[in-house]
């Protein structure tokens, strides 16, 4: 498996470990080159509360382990830039320490606990893009994204009475005998029990959210600076309006404003 001593003992240790979990890239003479892991928290055998994931890719230089490998973190779902920023650091850390020692399977440890330690999206559901509190209820899809539960009610119910809308419109030999739900973010097909769903409550930060509109002071000095634009512009004849489909050019500087079809 590799000329190593070293790194053989460690990719056999982690093949017994982790199993079928872990892929073993090898080069065409038959040495290991690298490593592929899909990674998830720890909770037991319940597969169902796994809401965070990410693949570890190690690629293994000549030398490792007394030259550091090349520690690549893909496909992240439901954790953010911060968290992953915070794990590179720590496992450049653990490798600077071990140099010349395996160090692969204390990486993968590593990245175990922190998973395990941060099992709850942080990212925002993005139909009404507030972030998940811990009363929350959401909904993992199969392909690792996040929706509160009562924002994805919302979405299906309006998407499957768009489609009956389009169906409507079409002949009877055109139209398609059932709909089918799509994630909102990749489009893969998904499939909900919606008066489940909808028994949910609203996410605790829409409710909390204010009912009317009040504009912060960044955004009133924002309407000052394009009123003070719209003004300068509307006297140099450079304005175009839409008023009942018409757009009316305006010419301030020569002391009259014309209207123009086009």
């Amino acid at each position: 498996m590799h000329d190593d001593e070293r790194v053989s003992d460690e990719l056999e240790a982690l093949q017994a470990i982790l199993m079928e979990e872990i892929k073993i890239n090898c080069d065409e003479s038959g040495q290991a080159v690298g490593l592929e892991t899909e990674i998830h928290p720890w909770t037991a055998l319940d597969t169902e509360t796994q809401y965070v994931r990410l693949t570890l890719e190690v690629t293994l230089p000549p030398g490792y382990p007394d030259v550091r490998p090349n520690v690549t973190l893909s496909n992240p779902r439901g954790l953010d830039d911060s968290l992953l920023t915070s794990l590179h650091k720590e496992i450049e850390e653990k490798c600077s320490q071990n140099l010349g020692q395996p160090v692969i399977y204390e990486i993968y440890e590593i990245i175990k606990e922190r998973l395990t330690n941060s099992n709850r999206p942080s990212v925002p559901c993005c139909i009404c893009l507030y972030g998940f509190r811990q009363a929350d209820q959401f909904t993992k899809t199969d392909c690792y994204h996040y929706f509160h539960s009562h924002c994805l009610a919302g979405h299906l119910t309006a998407s499957e009475n768009i489609f009956k809308e389009e169906q409507d419109k079409l002949p009877p030999w055109q139209q398609t005998a059932t709909f089918q739900a799509l994630c909102p973010i990749c489009r893969a097909s998904i499939n909900y029990d919606v008066e489940t769903l909808r028994t949910a409550d609203p996410p605790q930060e829409l409710e909390e959210a204010p009912r009317t509109f009040q504009p912060t002071p960044e955004l009133r000095v924002l309407q000052e600076r394009m009123e003070a634009l719209y003004l300068r512009q509307r006297s140099k004849g450079g304005i175009i309006q839409e008023d009942n489909k018409t757009l009316l050019l305006t010419e301030e500087s020569n002391g009259e404003s014309n209207a123009n079809n086009r």
